[in-house]
Formats: C-alpha cells, sequence, structure tokens
C-alpha cells in the first residue's frame, strides 16, 4: 500500500510509525506524465516487499514538505530511516531498486 502524505504532520506520523523500516517518499504531481508512469511500479513494489513502507506527496498539494525536502522536479524518490532522511535521493527508476538486504533492521 502507498499512503498518502498531504502534510508535515502526516509525514512524521508515518515515518514515527515506521519505526526502523526504510521509507521510501516520492514526491510526485497530478499533471506529471512520467509520475502517472512510474506509480503502478511503486504500487508493485508496496505489495512485494512488506518490510519497506512507501509514500507518496503530491508537491501542489504539499507545498510545504516540498520547500522543506527541496524538490525541485518530479518524481523525485527520498528514502529515510527511523524518521531520518537517511539515503540518496533519485529523480528516476530506470532500472529496478533492490530493497532488502543492507537495508533491513530489527526492532529491539
Amino acid at each position: 500500500m502507498v499512503q498518502i502524505i498531504k502534510d508535515k504532520d502526516e509525514l512524521k506520523t508515518f515515518l514515527k510509525a515506521a519505526g526502523c523500516k526504510l521509507v521510501v517518499v516520492e514526491f510526485s504531481a497530478k499533471w506529471c506524465g512520467p509520475c502517472k508512469r512510474i506509480y503502478p511500479l511503486i504500487r508493485a513494489m508496496s505489495l512485494q516487499y512488506g518490510n519497506v513502507m512507501f509514500a507518496n506527496v503530491d508537491v501542489d498539494d504539499s507545498k510545504e514538505l516540498a520547500q522543506e525536502y527541496h524538490i525541485n522536479s518530479v518524481p523525485t524518490f527520498q528514502m529515510f530511516k527511523q524518521t531520518q532522511k537517511h539515503l540518496e535521493e533519485f529523480k528516476s527508476m530506470s532500472r529496478r531498486i533492490h530493497l532488502g538486504g543492507k537495508y533491513s533492521c530489527v526492532d529491539s
């Protein structure tokens, strides 16, 4: 499942609920053709990788988040772990992303 995030508080709550799971946040827009084309892949990955949480932020509906995370093009993907922006940012998914192994964790 891909969680729709509308504001800073929702993102904070979502990241906190993820615990030590990897979180992939897609910043997109309704008018963005590439965003529409990539969404089915993101949704499929959210079902395949139960140890990863996925979220979507519409930059037009959430301008504050777009500014805070310096989003200047869409789609942009950012990864978080334990509520912190943690890993590299990427602008496309031209290659499949492996989301297991090194990003796994164990809650204590």
